[in-house]
């Protein structure tokens, strides 16, 4: 699913020229032949200053996106509100220490939740672009998550009033803008939303891109994510690893791919969730049918990873393998500890255990056996 964008606006553009973004977005589409689309708000309609203006400009765009809805077979995915780019949230927005830019913030949300809910979406995303803060001396950290936090709560509320169905995500990032950003990876979000009671109201929507920038490999949050039911939806670019931003490049590497496809499988799928592309190719790509490969060779990647997936689990490569890897906790006292999170056993009973049976063998994590059977299955 591509992401309608467009070069940054400073107030001169017209909703003309915006719908002409739109048409040519659509014929994208239907050329590629998608079924969904992605945006923020910055990029589907002009920008304006002041909050009349604003809603305004949405409004009327929002209209004409639904008439391209209407025409063709695309449908919205997801979209989201810009709360990054604008000097007002250049200390955050939902953790701003201004509440005059924190109530903007809400408000601009607001009536996307409206012109989400108009579209059709099926999903609602947060994109933490500066939730986060630059220096500990004048930071207060827990009165700004809490404020992050009672204003999910106000969107809860928000989409529930609206009569909204669309699962809300939140897609983590480690850095850049902020040089502390309060949704650094995967862990760090669960966390945040299990600490304060939203757990059951949002997902994560992953970036593999920004999930390199956090250090770990390409398909570690949706991994874990996907592990504890927490997947929402997939942002599937990734980036160059020797270079420290955010560089959102079209994936082409069928071994991340098919990790990837491994771990959403085993969820049981996306639910109302998919696969976009951020609408952008490399600096130096600069023929139109730049974006078309790009697009195709990133949609074939995914689709190959998809494949391997499901053959690797249908044949059992690796799978059972890693079942048997942690088959001593299947019986007995392992057995009784998963099955009761540890609650009933002491750390007495572990040494009895042992007692019992000994000291335990140095046993092979098989390593190069794993990535041979993987690389099998991807190169052949």
């Amino acid at each position: 699913m591509p992401t309608m964008e467009r070069p940054w606006d400073d107030g001169s553009n017209t909703t003309d020229e915006y719908e002409k973004i739109a048409d040519a977005a659509f014929e994208l589409f239907q050329k590629l032949g998608v079924e969904y689309y992605t945006f923020h708000d910055a990029d589907m309609a002009p920008y304006d200053a002041t909050l009349s203006g604003y809603e305004k400009n949405v409004d009327h765009m929002a209209g004409y996106l639904k008439s391209k809805q209407d025409a063709s077979n695309t449908k919205l995915l997801w979209s989201t509100t810009n709360l990054f780019s604008d000097p007002r949230y250049m200390n955050g927005a939902m953790t701003s220490p201004d509440f005059h830019a924190y109530a903007r913030a809400g408000a601009s949300v607001s009536k996307m939740l409206e012109v989400n809910t108009k579209l059709g979406g099926e999903n609602f995303v947060f994109w933490g672009g500066r939730e986060g803060y630059q220096s500990s001396i004048n930071t207060n950290v827990k009165r700004e998550l809490d404020h992050a936090a009672a204003f999910m709560k106000m969107v809860v509320d928000k989409r529930d009033r609206l009569g909204g169905k669309f699962q809300l995500l939140v897609e983590p990032k480690p850095k850049e803008p902020m040089k502390h950003q309060y949704d650094y990876d995967a862990a760090t979000t669960m966390g945040f939303l299990n600490q304060y009671g939203l757990q059951n109201h949002y997902k994560l929507n992953i970036e593999p891109n920004h999930t390199t920038l956090a250090g770990h490999q390409f398909d570690h949050d949706i991994m874990l994510a996907a592990q504890y039911g927490m997947l929402g939806s997939v942002d599937a670019n990734t980036g160059d690893e020797l270079l420290g931003w955010d560089t959102d490049e079209f994936p082409q590497d069928s071994k991340w791919t098919t990790m990837s496809m491994l771990h959403i499988l085993g969820q049981g799928g996306l639910g109302s969730g998919g696969l976009n592309f951020d609408c952008k190719v490399r600096r130096e790509s600069v023929d139109l049918e730049d974006i078309f490969i790009a697009h195709i060779g990133a949609m074939d990647a995914w689709a190959l990873g998809l494949k391997n997936a499901a053959r690797m689990r249908e044949q059992g490569i690796t799978i059972n393998d890693v079942k048997k890897r942690y088959s001593s906790w299947d019986e007995g006292l392992g057995a009784k500890i998963e099955a009761s999170g540890g609650d009933g056993v002491t750390l007495e009973d572990l040494r009895q255990y042992v007692q019992d049976n000994g000291e335990p063998k140095v046993v092979s994590g098989k390593q190069e056996m794993y990535e041979r059977n993987l690389a099998q299955v991807v190169y052949g």
